[in-house]
């Protein structure tokens, strides 16, 4: 067995026993013989049981998965396109789209829960991806593209500042409770509809392994081996929006894990092939957003923490370490 699959094999290990303690951790701890048995719906199981972990647990713990390994993918795209280490699904001013969306529709309707609030991020995160693809259709640079994002990302911040000087108090906790992420805003009955919102990207990103194997050579070199710049640069705005827009819809501005996870698998399995890298990112993706759900239930009062009070922990060392290490 080689060295990558004894890795792959390792972060499939790691993650089955980061999803077991997210099934039995919480609010109430819960035996493993009986979440096993609700899960396998076996009798005399009581219904408290079933609710909490069939409609609690398990969703969150479906939607940090999802999440994870989408928003890897995302960073991994992202860094090796504008082959910059420092690129992440934030930078794009996507993410700052999807909240400057909620922010109106909680100031405009009193709404701070539900679709209303997951319409709202998927429009603003829209609008911005509208905006990069006509642009992106003029400029020819990928850093030039690169400062757009960032230009947007800082006039959807500005715009959210007047909306939260505005706003009143419930709207301003509302706004604050909503960046924090969470995991849990997604459910049974919507898992469904974020599955495959998560998982097409994700299947779709596999063909654009070629040509950003290409692509990290130069342009030049791409274009010699018949590679479609034009078409890496809208694969990579369109795989990578999406999947900023539904994540942040679902689960707010989670922070950190699309930066920081393309470098521990890149560490990890020592190369630069997106044939391994992208299956890496979204098993660490995946571990990386398991473990912060987990680590959220440790609070004993029965309360959880907010996901980007956790992802930090996770990201800030790997950032620091890439720069000091350049």
């Amino acid at each position: 067995m080689t060295r990558h699959r004894i890795l792959y094999l390792l972060l499939v290990l790691l993650i089955c026993a980061a999803a077991i303690a997210c099934l039995v951790s919480g609010s109430v701890s819960a035996p493993w013989a009986d979440v096993w048995a609700t899960l396998t719906l076996q009798p005399d199981v009581p219904h408290s049981w079933h609710y909490i972990i069939w409609h609690m647990r398990l969703p969150a713990l479906l939607t940090a998965a999802l999440t994870g390994a989408s928003l890897g993918v995302a960073g991994l795209l992202l860094q090796s396109y504008f082959r910059n280490p420092l690129a992440g699904p934030s930078i794009l001013g996507i993410t700052n789209g999807a909240n400057l969306g909620v922010a109106i529709i909680i100031t405009v309707t009193g709404t701070h829960t539900g679709f209303g609030l997951v319409g709202a991020a998927l429009v603003g995160a829209t609008v911005v991806l509208l905006l990069l693809l006509a642009v992106g259709r003029i400029v020819r640079q990928a850093v030039t593209l690169l400062i757009v994002g960032i230009l947007l990302s800082y006039l959807s911040s500005a715009i959210l500042t007047l909306i939260h000087y505005h706003a009143s108090a419930d709207g301003v906790q509302a706004l604050l409770l909503w960046g924090m992420g969470s995991f849990h805003q997604v459910g049974m009955t919507g898992m469904p509809v974020y599955a495959l919102c998560t998982l097409l990207p994700l299947v779709a990103s596999v063909w654009l392994i070629r040509p950003l194997n290409g692509w990290m050579l130069g342009p030049l070199y791409a274009r010699s081996l018949g590679i479609s710049v034009r078409g890496v640069r809208w694969g990579v705005l369109g795989i990578t929006g999406l999947i900023c827009a539904v994540t942040t819809a679902w689960c707010g501005p989670i922070a950190f894990v699309g930066l920081s996870i393309p470098h521990v698998a890149r560490m990890m399995f020592r190369t630069d092939n997106h044939r391994t890298l992208l299956p890496a990112s979204m098993l660490l993706g995946a571990l990386c957003t398991l473990l912060c759900l987990w680590i959220s239930t440790w609070p004993s009062s029965g309360q959880t923490l907010p996901i980007n009070a956790i992802t930090p922990i996770f990201g800030i060392p790997v950032i620091l370490y890439v720069i000091l290490k350049k």
